[in-house]
Order: C-alpha cells, then structure tokens, then sequence
C-alpha cells in the first residue's frame, strides 16, 4: 500500500486523528528544519514539541474546518460553459477569501499561541505580534495565493489540507525561524532600578 493509499485510507476511517498526527508532524518537522538552519543555537526539542502540539491542536482543527467551508464557496454568478475555467474561477474565489480572511487572523493566531505555550505575558504577545504581523502576512501573500489557487482548484477537498501542510513544512520554518528572533531583536524591558 502506498503512502497517499494509506493516509487516504486513515483519513476515512479516522479524519481527526489522521489530520492531527499529520499536521502535528508537519509543523514539527518544520521547526527541526529551521533549527537545523539557525546557525550557532542548540537543539530546542521544547520548542519542536510547542510546534508540533499547536499544529495537531490548533491548526488540524482549524484548518479541517476552514477548508470544508472553502469548499462549499463558488464564484457568484452564471457557471462558466467550459468546466476548468470555472474551477480556476472558483479557486481565485476561494484564495481570495482564505488570503483576505483566514491569513490575517491566522498569523497573528499563531504567534499569539507559540508565545503563550513559551510561558509568556500577554505584554510579550503584544510586542511579538506588533513586530511580526504585517512583515509575515506581507511574506504569506508572496507564496500562498498561486499555491492555493492550485490547491483550491484541482486538490479534492479531503487532501487540501495535507496539500497545505507539505508547502508548510517551509511556511512552518519560516514561521519558527520568525518566532524565535533573538533578545537583540526585540525591544528590552530592563526592570526598574532601586533608588
């Protein structure tokens, strides 16, 4: 049996679980990658476990859901006479709702969990998300609308997600490596000094 039999197969059988362990897996191997390529840091597998649990968590979940709703969205008026143009059609619907909708709530999601999971104040959240939100979501729309596109066009439903969470085995590196910028990055807040 094939790898994409078998998952396709658990998928069926076990929808959560399978997008789960998957996603989680994903989003894990996406840290280890990033931390394999930050030079001169040591291996952080809390850091991989947080990733990993945020993916299996938080984003299967989200996720599932969000991309059985895309799949129900189509383009507004008169179907197309030829088939693939209105699956194109559709697809830049799609892409459009999930880059103007999903992504600017998503990103800031992620970092707001990833910080909270660091045993971080809401304070640092703030700062965190001040700092990473619009240079993410700018990086995001460089790479995810022609893949979506693509994705929400031709992908049967039921894959899309794991369609997603192979190109995000880069996004996920891209998001850690973000995540994880050093003190010298962010702003000090030194506490007060006694008089």
């Amino acid at each position: 049996m094939s790898l994409l039999a078998f998952y396709t197969t658990s998928l069926k059988k076990h929808p959560r679980i399978t997008n789960s362990l998957t996603t989680g897996f994903l989003f894990g191997t996406g840290d280890v990658l990033a931390q394999f390529i930050s030079p001169g840091d040591d291996y952080d597998y809390k850091r991989t476990l947080r990733a990993a649990f945020y993916g299996s968590v938080v984003f299967a979940f989200i996720g599932d859901k969000w991309y059985k709703i895309l799949s129900k969205i189509k383009f507004p008026g008169q179907p197309l006479a030829n088939p693939r143009l209105n699956m194109i059609r559709n697809g830049i619907t799609k892409t459009s709702i999930d880059q103007l909708g999903f992504a600017p709530l998503g990103i800031p999601l992620y970092y707001s969990i990833m910080t909270l999971l660091e045993n971080k104040k809401f304070e640092e959240v703030q700062i965190k998300l001040k700092e990473n939100w619009l240079p993410t979501l700018k990086v995001n729309w460089m790479i995810w609308p022609i893949f979506q596109i693509f994705n929400l066009s031709i992908i049967p439903v039921q894959h899309q997600l794991m369609a997603v969470n192979i190109l995000s085995i880069f996004w996920n590196s891209y998001l850690s490596l973000r995540n994880a910028k050093k003190g010298e990055d962010l702003p000090v807040h030194s506490p007060p000094v006694p008089e």
